[in-house]
């Protein structure tokens, strides 16, 4: 059975440039289950990014309720926003930000320094198996290529043990094919340790290949296509 995990209504993120009201966000409802993929899918200025630092707790609505892993989160402070990223939330992005100095594995266990918590060997090579790069832990970002350094990526966001990962166009610097095997990966994930998992993509090909897709414009949801049945 899945459970609801992230549940907006109504919410809006306005912006204010003098006496102009830009309504990045106007008025969203939302909801997203455990081991569901989730796209977002929107040309620029469609409220595509918005909508993520919302649901990901990066920033605060203007108006509306969200709660997240149970928790209501509009209007709590930027320290409380942080504790509940830390408790729930996984990053990839675009950029694979990889430090070139150090090792797969010492790049995947970062976070937990950030977190101040301790590294776990067993964990690093558990994260590192489930994206396939065991064979890889000791190498440098530089001798992998660009689909390991997003798998890497992916490894890192996995190792403070998530309930939801956010990708931000984590295709966008890959190939057809490569990007092909991130979204299968993805796929696997979900299904396997229940993860939500939301991408946002310019791409409607991977946009596609999710269990739903969520067209904005203007702020607001347009289209939204249940796909699990369609594959």
């Amino acid at each position: 059975m899945q459970d609801t995990i992230i549940e907006a209504h109504g919410l809006k993120r306005y912006y204010y440039r003098g006496s102009e009201t830009v309504k990045a966000l106007d008025g969203v409802d939302l909801s997203i289950r455990t081991g569901e993929i989730v796209s977002i899918l929107g040309p620029s200025g469609s409220g595509k990014t918005t909508l993520i630092n919302l649901l990901s707790c990066l920033d605060a609505p203007t108006e509306g309720t969200l709660m997240v892993a149970g928790q209501l989160v509009a209007g709590l402070s930027e320290d409380e926003l942080v504790e509940v990223r830390r408790g729930v939330l996984g990053f990839v992005f675009q950029q694979f930000s990889l430090l070139p100095t150090l090792t797969v594995s010492e790049n995947v266990e970062l976070p937990l320094m950030f977190l101040r918590r301790r590294t776990d060997a067993r964990r690093t090579a558990e994260v590192l198996r489930m994206v396939g790069l065991s064979d890889r832990a000791s190498h440098l970002p530089r001798e992998l290529s660009g689909g390991q350094m997003q798998r890497v990526a992916i490894a890192r966001a996995l190792i403070v043990d998530p309930k939801i990962l956010v990708a931000d166009e984590p295709t966008g610097n890959l190939d057809k094919a490569t990007g092909e095997s991130i979204i299968a990966l993805f796929k696997h994930l979900a299904a396997d340790k229940g993860l939500a998992i939301l991408i946002t993509t310019h791409n409607p090909v991977f946009g596609y290949e999710t269990d739903r897709a969520i067209t904005l414009e203007d702020g607001r949801i347009v289209k939204e296509e249940n796909l699990r049945k369609e594959r």
